[in-house]
């Protein structure tokens, strides 16, 4: 079911699955789309992740989301990080809204996954993270933001050429945000992360700092896997059995965090 709710006053677009039976006990699941690559690429973010999650829905009998960011897709507004932090916070709140589930996992794709354990370090309400082929920090764009801002402006993730009012705080927020300190914060709650062993846009070694701040994380590489690993079925279905079992748990997100 396609959907919208709001964040900081921006409408977001977004997709909604329901199983075909009863919704069984357990959390629900948030899939959170990466940083568009290509020109003009952020119209069609996460354009085949509704079909995934309704997937999800009827394989692990619970509710599901997956939205745009601001600036992506049917969205409103201009991408920023903290926009793009504050954006998942509204989506997990929407969730919980339209469902009432014992908690959230979310599952994110390269930048997606990356603000995924960021968020979730400092929420307790997510039980669990799976993250596929993401980032360890955010500094290349940090360090040539002008050169950044414009590339967003290319692809499209930036509409309005007067956003943002201050490049200078707009390029702190990479920084100020790490996804490495944060699957510290996020242990001892459950943590995936795969990533292909040929991904030429993030190398392999952002996936071990992550496992390896976390302490108990799951590590899966794929040999042979670039970057877009929802596109591989190997993937899919390490991710749909790593659902499954963190669903089966059932405890309480704040029980999983103590």
């Amino acid at each position: 079911m396609d959907s919208t709710f709001v964040s900081n006053g921006l409408e977001l677009a977004c997709h909604i699955g329901r199983p075909p039976g009863d919704v069984q006990p357990g959390p629900g699941v948030i899939l959170c789309h990466g940083f568009p690559i290509e020109t003009l690429d952020a119209e069609r973010s996460a354009g085949t992740f509704p079909q995934l999650m309704d997937r999800m829905a009827s394989t692990l009998g619970c509710v599901t989301l997956t939205f745009n960011f601001r600036g992506c897709g049917n969205s409103e507004g201009d991408f920023s990080l903290q926009g793009w932090i504050d954006d998942l916070r509204a989506a997990i709140s929407h969730l919980l809204t339209v469902s009432d589930p014992s908690g959230v996992i979310l599952v994110g794709t390269n930048t997606g996954g990356s603000i995924a354990v960021c968020v979730g370090a400092d929420d307790p309400r997510v039980a669990a993270v799976g993250l596929l082929s993401p980032r360890a920090d955010f500094d290349d764009w940090a360090q040539h933001p002008r050169r950044f801002l414009e590339h967003a402006r290319e692809i499209g993730a930036i509409h309005d050429r007067k956003f943002p009012a201050s490049t200078d705080e707009w390029a702190r927020e990479f920084r100020r945000f790490r996804p490495v300190a944060s699957a510290r914060r996020f242990a001892p709650r459950p943590m995936l992360v795969m990533h292909g062993d040929e991904d030429d846009s993030v190398p392999v070694s952002d996936a071990r700092q992550l496992v390896n701040a976390h302490g108990d994380a799951e590590l899966s590489l794929l040999e042979g896997a670039g970057h877009r690993l929802r596109h591989d079925p190997r993937a899919i279905a390490i991710l749909l059995g790593w659902l499954d079992r963190m669903r089966s748990v059932q405890h309480h997100p704040s029980a999983a965090a103590g």
